[in-house]
């Protein structure tokens, strides 16, 4: 059985619904769905699980599968009217920051590391763990379904490229509920911050703790932009808006989305 005969109590403790389900193509569209249909039913911290996704959506139209008890695809519903609208380009960058703490907390002693690739992309000894996408609910701008694909159990032969990992992969085994649990703490304890903060990140200290997580920051970089073009540079910083900012000579560029390759 691929789902655990224990199931996911610290996390049922966090999260006021949590509803797994055996098999699914895609977490983020079905909890979108049902949040569409009931909303009263989902309330801020509802969570969607699965460890058999068939379909799942990932960044910039990629899919994201995951093999009947290898991984965890997890949807979160957060509510989010108290935020404004520009801090709300914050949310992904906090659900990676959020994971990556997780997944540190699994890594204590044993001599592994764990990093945040901007914007989201969470990261074990270098290689892709984990990959997250935020999605707005129709009509309920206030309310935002983040969904993460976390690859525990997979075998090298199972992981989808060359440059993605798995617990199992380096020797690891998961705690996922605990994982689950850390995870959804520490996205909601940001997102409060935010919020309290009125969507100022620096304020909140969030800009400065993802900026510590994030392992773009120092590399030299090449960011493929959605126009087709190529930008090549060291990541310096994130910005006030949570762009990464790229620079070139005496040419600061903020990004705001592209897909990013560590050179060195």
């Amino acid at each position: 059985m691929s789902i655990p005969l224990s199931g996911y109590p610290r996390a049922a403790a966090v999260s006021p619904r949590l509803q797994v389900v055996e098999s699914t193509d895609s977490t983020n569209a079905d909890l979108v769905r049902m949040v569409t249909e009931d909303p009263a039913q989902w309330p801020h911290l509802s969570v969607l699980l699965t460890t058999d996704q068939r379909s799942g959506r990932g960044r910039l139209g990629r899919t994201w599968t995951i093999p009947a008890g290898t991984g965890l695809a997890v949807s979160v519903l957060v509510g989010v009217v108290d935020l404004p609208m520009p801090s709300r380009a914050w949310i992904p960058l906090i659900a990676g920051a959020a994971m990556t703490r997780a997944v540190l907390n699994q890594l204590r002693g044993t001599g592994h590391t764990a990093g945040l690739k901007w914007p989201n992309d969470v990261q074990l000894d270098g290689g892709k763990l984990c990959g997250i996408l935020a999605e707005v609910v129709p009509g309920r701008p206030g309310a935002v379904v983040i969904g993460a694909g976390v690859n525990t159990r997979m075998t090298r032969v199972d992981l989808p490229v060359d440059t993605a990992t798995s617990f199992a992969n380096v020797g690891l085994e998961a705690d996922e509920d605990r994982l689950l649990a850390d995870y959804l703490v520490a996205l909601d304890t940001q997102l409060t911050a935010l919020s309290l903060a009125h969507g100022d990140a620096s304020v909140a200290g969030i800009r400065a703790e993802i900026e510590a997580l994030c392992t773009t920051l120092g590399s030299d970089v090449v960011v493929s932009l959605p126009d087709g073009t190529k930008l090549h540079g060291r990541a310096q910083r994130i910005d006030q808006d949570g762009r990464l900012v790229v620079v070139d000579g005496d040419i600061e560029t903020p990004v705001s989305a592209g897909d990013v390759v560590h050179v060195r």
